[in-house]
């Protein structure tokens, strides 16, 4: 029989409380070497170790987000999705061997600085700024996942976590700076790990054959097939999941700015691309067992009865909270729930870090007119531009809420609106002599709002009636690439026009 709702004990939210306090005390520890420029306070003084770098990107692209939506998506439609971990293997060497170098050797800030460099200041500027609204919606899904499994499985309203998750996150990020946005990182993705460890082995303790039921029980029931076809309607296919899937992973790891400053804290373009290649086999072990725990909790639930049909949780995005909750014993509930939680403070506390900086580098000192500021003032300023990207967060998160679908499609969805637009302007760049200024700007142009428009028809927005599905999700990003890519070469007139621009 399943409980049809689930409570914490006194336990769980002492074990809770403390866990965020511990969160937040080793953000608060790291600061304590004071940023003495925006070099340490947006680069931690370009000393980080690719080990830690490493860590630090991949706890900040898998967040709470993850934690809750991979093993749901997994739950409702079976493991095909999950197999987009193979596109790393496409987007990590093109990532390492050809964009890397071009950030670290300029010695950049921002990744937007490049594009400056290459073309001109108005294509930084529209690049920093689609960055900034993206990664803004980003974060605001972050905050958005805790306080959805909060609120179900505790009883704590949504807006008290919102609240608190981003107070907390803002404390210690405007502090501390990207030392204390890197050591929480690593803080928090041990935990997550083990928790998913812990969660999955209880799971399968409690259905017959233990894991090796969970595996006969996922092949009986095709949770592991794949659609070997290129359809872009269907949700997930192989063409989709290699080849859409690869321009999905560079949206976030050649032109995202949340990684591309990791990239920048190490001491050498070397340790760079090492900790790209740590990362990449990091990355397989993660998202192995963060879908696998969907399998095991769909031959859980097999057994058990389905809560979601049942009425218990109102989306698939609670299933995991659900059974932490209800199934594992007093104490690790609020342990693995603190995680979650503060996984998402560790995703959050690195975008408004990079928000910061982008905001600084590309906006405020690139069109300031006034006199020059000292070191000093400048970190000031960085901490009030952190903090009110911290409000500003909080308060998109409640808009979030409102958004249809799973979080695997809402967050893609974002990722891939303005991120393949983005990825566009990078690959004229980097990989084009003939794309000029007034190429690449009407391409960008081009490429989003030719996305915004295919998403809004396929949301219902242009008929009173759902229409049918043309492309989904996961091709956003390559779509938005390929027509910015298209349109900019088409219109640039050459590479002499473009350095005259």
């Amino acid at each position: 029989m399943l409980p049809s709702m689930a409570h914490f004990s006194w336990l769980d939210y002492t074990i809770f409380g403390l866990y965020l306090a511990a969160s937040v005390g080793v953000g608060l520890y790291s600061a304590r070497r004071k940023a003495g420029n925006l070099g340490d306070y947006f680069l931690a003084g370009r000393g980080m170790s690719p080990f830690l770098v490493a860590m630090s990107i991949l706890a900040a692209l898998f967040s709470g987000i993850s934690y809750l939506a991979g093993p749901a998506d997994v739950y409702k439609n079976g493991f095909a999705f999950a197999y987009a971990v193979l596109a790393f293997f496409i987007a990590t060497p093109i990532t390492t061997l050809w964009v890397l170098p071009k950030f670290y050797h300029s010695r950049f800030y921002t990744a937007y600085q490049f594009l400056e460099e290459r073309f001109a200041l108005p294509v930084r500027l529209l690049a920093s700024g689609l960055f900034i609204g993206r990664v803004s919606l980003w974060l605001a899904a972050a905050t958005y996942a805790p306080a959805l499994a909060l609120e179900k499985v505790t009883g704590i309203p949504l807006w008290v976590t919102i609240l608190a998750s981003g107070t907390l996150t803002m404390l210690y990020t405007t502090l501390g700076g990207m030392r204390a946005v890197i050591w929480t990182d690593v803080m928090q993705l041990i935990v997550l790990f083990g928790g998913q460890i812990i969660i999955t082995f209880v799971a399968a303790s409690m259905i017959p054959g233990g894991l090796g039921g969970v595996w006969e029980t996922a092949v009986a029931d095709g949770r592991m097939d794949i659609s070997l076809s290129f359809s872009l309607a269907e949700r997930v296919n192989l063409g989709s999941l290699l080849l859409a899937a690869a321009f999905l992973h560079l949206v976030q790891m050649a032109t995202d700015q949340v990684s591309v400053q990791r990239y920048l804290t190490a001491g050498s373009l070397r340790e760079a691309k090492r900790s790209l290649w740590i990362k990449l086999w990091f990355i397989l072990p993660v998202l192995v067992l963060f879908y696998g725990t969907g399998l095991v909790l769909y031959a859980f639930y097999k057994i058990h009865g389905d809560p979601l049909a049942a009425g218990h949780i109102a989306k698939e995005d609670q299933i995991l909270p659900y059974f932490v909750v209800s199934q594992l014993p007093a104490g690790l509930p609020g342990l693995l729930i603190a995680a979650i939680y503060a996984a998402s403070m560790s995703t959050i506390s690195a975008g408004l870090n990079s928000l910061s900086s982008a905001t600084l580098v590309d906006f405020q000192q690139r069109l300031g007119k006034g006199p020059a500021v000292s070191d000093a003032r400048q970190v000031a300023r960085a901490r009030w531009i952190t903090a009110g990207y911290g409000i500003l967060v909080m308060a998109l998160a409640f808009a979030v809420s409102q958004m249809k679908g799973n979080l695997v499609e809402s967050v893609n969805t974002i990722i891939g609106l303005v991120g393949g637009p983005l990825l566009g302007l990078f690959v004229l760049g980097m990989f084009t002599q003939r794309a000029d200024t007034r190429g690449a700007l009407v391409g960008c142009f081009v490429g989003f709002l030719s996305l915004l428009a295919l998403f809004l028809y396929q949301s219902g927005a242009f008929t009173a009636e759902t229409p049918e599905t043309l492309v989904s999700f996961i091709w956003y990003s390559l779509f938005g690439c390929l027509i910015t890519v298209g349109v900019g070469l088409l219109l640039s007139r050459g590479k002499a026009a473009s350095a005259s621009a």
